[in-house]
Order: C-alpha cells, then structure tokens, then sequence
C-alpha cells in the first residue's frame, strides 16, 4: 500500500464531499437534528398521566388521597366524574388515561377499621402507559395506606401492627435517579454514529459509477485497499467529530453522568466508526446505484440498531430466538460499551467482550469490501 496513492485517493474524496452539499448536510446537520429529536423524543419515564377522578365520598380523607396523587408528579387530574357512564365516555374519548373511584362509603370504613377499597379503571390499549401508570398507582395507594393506617393506630392508641411485615431498603447502583434518559441517550450516540456513518460512506463508490469517473479511477495503479482506506479516512474524520459532538452533547446538554475514561470511549468509538463506515462502502461497492446503496445501508443500519441493539427494548425480555438474533447486531455491543462506560465507568479490559466482537466485525466487513472491488468493467 502506497501512501501518495492513498493520500491522493484521500484528497480526491474529500474534494468530493466538499462540493456535494447533500454529504455536507447528511455529515453535519442530521446529528444535530437527531440529537435532538431522538434525545427528547425518546423517553420510558411517565409524566403527567391524565387521571379523572369519581369522589362519591366528598370527604376530607377522600381529598387527601387525591391530593397526593396529584402531589406524586405522576398524574395530572383533569376532571371530576360523576357517574358510570361519564367514567367510560371519558376513557373512551381518551380524556383520561385512568380513572380513580372512592365510594361512598370511604372514610366511614377507613375510620372504624382502618381499611377502605377504592378501584381504578386504566384504559389498557397502551399496554406500557398502563403498566407503569398502574405501578404508580400502586405506589401512591401503598404509601397513602400507611400514613392512614399510622394515623388509625395513633387516634385508637394502639401501635401499628409489625407481624409478617417486611421493610425494603432498596439501592439502586449507576442510576440513582432511576432517569430513563441517562439510559436511552447513550444508544441515541450508536443510532446517529450507524445512520450517518454508513449513509455517507454508502455513496462514495456508486458516484464514482453514476458519474462516469470509474473508468479513470480503474486505470490507475491504485489497489482496492488502497481505495478502501483513502475513501474512507474523510468520513472517518467527519464520523469522528460528529461522535464527539453527540458525547459531548450527551454530557453537558442531556447531563448524562460520565464516569469512565476518554481513551477507553475513544477507542471503542473508533472501532464502531470503522465498522458502520465499512457498511457503507460494501454497499457501495456491491450497488452501483447511490439510491439503492444508501437505501440497503439504512436498512443494515437503522433497523437492527433501533430494535435489536437493546437501544428501546430489552434484550433480555425479547424470546429466545431473538435474542439469539442480537448476538449478530453489530451495534449491541456498542450501546452496552456505550452505557457501561458512562454509567459504571467500566474499562477496555471489562469490555473486552464486546470491543472484541466490534473488531471481528470491522476485519471481516473490511475483508468483504476489499475482495468486492474489481478493477475490471462488466
């Protein structure tokens, strides 16, 4: 390999980049746009759950327990109901997401015995919403239940009843808050790096064949190493200040605590780069067209990135056969390396796994990219 060669190749892509404003605009303003789109957009943690209310009791501890669902930050009231059929037009016309019934009889039997029911209706057709809604409610409830019961036993002078009770002391390591952002930005870095990497890299030969020019670029002394490597440093370039512009933005815009090191996020990085940049330019080579290699290399990029990297959905609750599937999404491993090493500070020796499968995948797909070029016209 030659280094004139490879800087001219080098230079001449550059060049090219320079004065295609499509590449600039893919380079430099779509992480920009997905930052912040993904980085809002995105988010497990329910806020402001719209909750109706049906008080039958209209007593002074039915209040309370409104008032400290409100008071939770989980749910936002909308409107008291005040019948059977206002609780299902409200839920059928998405006014409400639950709905909270207090009987009549509530505080009456909250009084004498200390122990009242009260039901709550979920709309069930966002399965999520309601599963993290309804665990908020439980939640509220438990708590609301103990300060009545503490309450109860105080006005009776008797001592709470401690038999067959258990007292939880949870800690929760690397993600004290429990912030679901802290979680998803991480990947919302390998979805960008995989989506902009690959479709810039997928239209650097294909141009070559749409524009006429790979006649000239054949006739020359080049290799197909050597263009591999000269087409590739500028996106490598360009992939690598769009990394430390997303990492960055990660820290100080979204406040994701960074506990590991620079040089262990770096290298990891740089191995992600070369295998979406790799992508890329085998699908170039593989479809002389610039349309069908940016649309394959989104679909070799986005999809498995999004849905099987464990980016949204949890690996370990997707079936078994899937999972079996993960192992083979190259970006897995660089959302895991990704969240180890901003949340746990892990090092490149407790990531020796993944960084290991990321190397395997840019030798072999730079492999595949080499033996793919021909200097030849069919």
């Amino acid at each position: 390999m030659k280094l004139r060669r490879l800087l001219a190749i080098a230079r001449k892509e550059t060049l090219q980049i320079w004065r295609d404003p499509r590449s600039l605009a893919i380079a430099l303003l779509m992480p920009l746009m997905q930052m912040l789109l993904l980085g809002y957009g995105v988010s497990l943690d329910i806020r402001g759950v719209p909750l109706c209310v049906r008080d039958e009791a209209h007593s002074q501890v039915s209040r309370e327990l409104v008032e400290r669902f409100v008071a939770s930050g989980w749910f936002a009231p909308q409107r008291a109901l005040d019948s059977e059929q206002a609780v299902r037009e409200a839920i059928d016309q998405r006014r409400c997401a639950g709905v909270v019934t207090i009987p009549v009889d509530f505080a009456r039997v909250l009084t004498a015995t200390g122990v009242a029911q009260l039901q709550t209706v979920f709309d069930a057709t966002d399965t999520n919403t309601t599963n993290i809604a309804i665990g908020y409610a439980q939640g509220v409830i438990a708590q609301t239940t103990a300060a009545f019961e503490a309450r109860w036993a105080a006005d009776h002078g008797a001592a709470p009843s401690k038999v067959g009770t258990v007292d939880l002391e949870p800690r929760v390591w690397y993600n004290e808050g429990l912030d679901s952002r802290n979680f998803i930005i991480p990947g919302v870095v390998a979805v960008i790096l995989a989506l902009v990497g690959a479709q810039l890299t997928s239209l650097t030969v294909a141009r070559e064949w749409e524009r006429g020019t790979m006649e000239q670029l054949i006739s020359t002394p080049v290799t197909a190493l050597e263009l591999m490597v000269g087409k590739l440093i500028p996106y490598f370039a360009i992939g690598f200040v769009d990394a430390v512009f997303c990492l960055v933005g990660t820290v100080y815009w979204f406040d994701v605590p960074f506990r590991g090191s620079l040089l262990t996020l770096a290298v990891t990085t740089a191995m992600f780069m070369l295998v979406v940049l790799g992508i890329g330019y085998l699908m170039s080579v593989r479809i002389r067209s610039q349309l069908g290699a940016s649309q394959v290399a989104l679909l070799l990029t986005m999809l498995p990135t999004t849905m099987l990297s464990g980016y949204t959905f949890a690996i370990e609750q997707m079936p078994a056969p899937i999972r079996a599937v993960t192992l083979l999404v190259y970006a897995r491993y660089y959302v895991t390396i990704l969240r180890s090493v901003f949340l746990k500070g892990s090092t490149l020796a407790d990531l020796a796994i993944p960084f290991a499968a990321l190397a395997f995948y840019a030798f072999a797909i730079g492999w595949l990219s080499v033996r793919a070029f021909r200097k030849y016209l069919d």
